[in-house]
Order: C-alpha cells, then structure tokens, then sequence
C-alpha cells in the first residue's frame, strides 16, 4: 500500500511538473487584429532560456513564426515575439513549446535595418510594406564643409516602395555600383521625398517663443534585432540648445511586420514636451488631424502618385496638433504636440504611398490610422493560463 501511495504521488507530481505551459491572447475590440505583436520575457514565461522555444496554436496545432529579441546587447534573448491572428472579440490559447527545432517553419526576415557606410553614414530600416532612413555624423560634417553630398539633418526620410521583399541591399548596391539608381521606379519602387533640414516623417522639435529647435544629424547607431517580425534599432544625438534649453536625446525605432509606422520611444531629458513633425513639401497637400483618436496626417500629391504621412501616439501622449507654415525652406510642417513623461515619449510614424496599392485615397489612409489609435490604446490582453 505504500509503495502504491508514493507511485500514485510520483506520477501526479510528474504530470503536473510536464503540463506544458499556455498563454491566452484577448482582443477586446470589435476589429480583427493580424499585425500587433505580442512581447514575451523570460520572467513572464518563468524560465530561464528562450533557446528553442516555439508557440503552438492549440486550436489548429500549427507553430506560428517567432523572432527572439536580445533587448541589453549581453548575448542572451531577454524576449520572444509573435503576431497572432485573432478575430474581433475573441481569445486564443498558445502553448509554450520547449525543445523545439523549428523544423518546417521558415521565415524571410522582412524586417531590416542597418548601418550603411558605402552611402556615408546613412541608418536604414525596412519592412514588408515601407522604408526609411536617417542620416550620421559624417554626412552633417561633409553639409558643414559645404560639400553638396552631404546631409545636415535630424529629419526622417521615406523610401517610397511597391514591393514586399526587402530592397535596401539591393538599391544601395545598384546605386554604389553604378547599375542603378534608387532615385528611379523600375518597379519596386523609389527615394524620391525630399527631407532637407525638413522633419521629414516624424523627427522631432522643440518649440520655444513660437520657434522650433532641432538637433542635427544622430552620432551614434546600435543595431538590436532584425528577423521576420521586428527590426529595432538605438540612435543616439549630441546634446543640443533649443533657446537655452539644454537637450539630451536618444530614441530606440522599431518597425514590425505589416505596419506602415515606425515605433519611436524617445528618451530625452530638458523639456516637458516635444512636437513629431512631417514636411509640408510643396504645400499643396492637406493637413488634417484627429484629437479623440491622437493623430495628425498629411495627404499630398506626390510625383506621379499621393502620398499620406501621419504620427499617431498613444491618447494620454497626444496634445494636439498644428501646422507651421513659413517661407523658409524646408520649414514647413505639421506638427503632433506630444507630452513628455518621467524623460519618456512614445508615437509612431510612417506613410501610405498610393503607388504601393496598400492605400487607394486619403479615407482609407484616415481608416487605418483610426484603426491603429484603436489597437494602440487598447492592446491584446495576454495572460498565464493556470
């Protein structure tokens, strides 16, 4: 009987100490929700290593593509991402898989960004839907010197592509090596928006006695992940004056899969708000914004095409939004006012090309940024299944 009584206690303790550990993903808005992406850390998911983990369905068994994310440069993944897809107000269940080789399950990773000294000092960042880039100290140094290759700006620059493959490494091979030009549709697309000292799509301003203050070009870059789901990146800018302020800034962009818009977290440190601008260009576009939902947009024509750019930011961020315009080139933008808290601010930036088919006219353009304000401010619920 006692021999029983410890099998008997033996086999429970087994059971339980391999019951596989499982998540459950709520979406409680009226929308379904295909391109938000799920952040697991080691603690919430109780262990030690994300080596070989997998995430399963449980309702269709199927393994759903993950990317880990070393978040503090120390060679370990502090995070697993996913992107689940889920109806409007609904759940679903994961299962944590452990031991698992991935096998059969392959994913390009769309989401790239990287240093680029063959173009100067360019910091560029794609994903399956839009492109951007920043510019370094050694373009502002060779603007400063007067030299017409170089670029003096803290602005954000769009890289306007129609196709879901990346194509960075491909058009700054073409243009270094003559065989092309990345400022010429051949079908992918092209870089033909203009930034200047401009803030392009979403660098950022101080605003002091009615004036607007930048910094000049970032002077430090760290690359923290590229893979299927997520690229994310760390800039870093010297201290600068805005009006006898003395501003420190750095910011960490991420874009991921199926998002028109960056995600900026900016740390800064010398003011209590900033303003996100984008470039008015020729001023023959329309400036429209939403206070309720957090966003400014601007829909132009654009070459051959339309173009909206737009900065969300979460409701509680958001204090409103304006449009500068002046006679000075490149200074025109419109402006999201947004609220710094504890040296923290959070929004989003990105575009819609009209060329790419993703957008049709500035209501869908309008739809989707309502949409995005909606799933920002409400994120997924995902909790520990007991």
């Amino acid at each position: 009987m006692t021999c029983l009584l410890v099998c008997s206690a033996l086999l429970t303790a087994c059971s339980k100490k391999e019951k596989p550990l499982t998540i459950k993903v709520q979406n409680t808005l009226n929308i379904n929700r295909d391109f938000e992406t799920v952040e697991l850390s080691k603690t919430f998911l109780k262990t030690e290593s994300l080596d070989n983990i997998g995430i399963r369905n449980t309702n269709t068994g199927n393994h759903v593509i993950t990317q880990t994310v070393d978040t503090n440069d120390d060679g370990i993944s502090d995070e697993i991402l996913f992107q689940p897809q889920i109806a409007a107000n609904s759940e679903i269940t994961y299962e944590i898989v452990t031991n698992y080789d991935g096998v059969g399950l392959q994913a390009e990773d769309v989401c790239y960004s990287r240093f680029v000294p063959e173009r100067t000092d360019d910091y560029t960042w794609e994903n399956d839907k839009v492109a951007f880039r920043v510019y370094g100290p050694t373009a502002q140094k060779m603007a400063e010197k007067g030299d017409p290759a170089g670029t003096l700006s803290s602005g954000v620059d769009a890289w306007l592509k129609r196709v879901s493959y990346p194509i960075i490494n491909k058009w700054y091979k073409e243009t270094t090596e003559g065989t092309g030009s990345y400022h010429v549709d051949t079908g992918e697309g092209l870089d033909n928006f203009h930034v200047g000292v401009s803030r392009g799509v979403g660098g950022i301003a101080i605003k002091a006695d009615s004036s607007f203050y930048f910094s000049k070009n970032y002077t430090k870059w760290q690359t923290i992940t590229n893979g299927p789901i997520r690229t994310s990146f760390y800039l870093e800018y010297e201290s600068w004056d805005a009006a006898g302020y003395s501003i420190i800034e750095s910011k960490i962009i991420s874009l991921d899969r199926g998002n028109n818009l960056s995600k900026f977290t900016l740390s800064i440190d010398g003011v209590q708000d900033i303003y996100a601008g984008l470039t008015l260009h020729e001023k023959d576009g329309e400036v429209t914004g939403n206070n309720d939902f957090g966003w400014v947009s601007y829909w132009e024509p654009h070459g051959d095409s339309e173009l909206g750019t737009a900065i969300v930011a979460p409701k509680n961020t958001f204090l409103g939004f304006e449009k500068y315009d002046t006679e000075a080139k490149d200074l025109s933008n419109a402006y999201a006012h947004l609220k710094v808290e504890n040296n923290q601010v959070v929004y989003y930036a990105g575009f819609g090309w009209k060329k790419s088919q993703q957008f049709e006219n500035e209501e869908q353009w309008v739809n989707y940024l309502n949409t995005f304000s909606k799933c920002i401010n409400n994120p997924l619920k995902v909790s520990l299944v007991e």
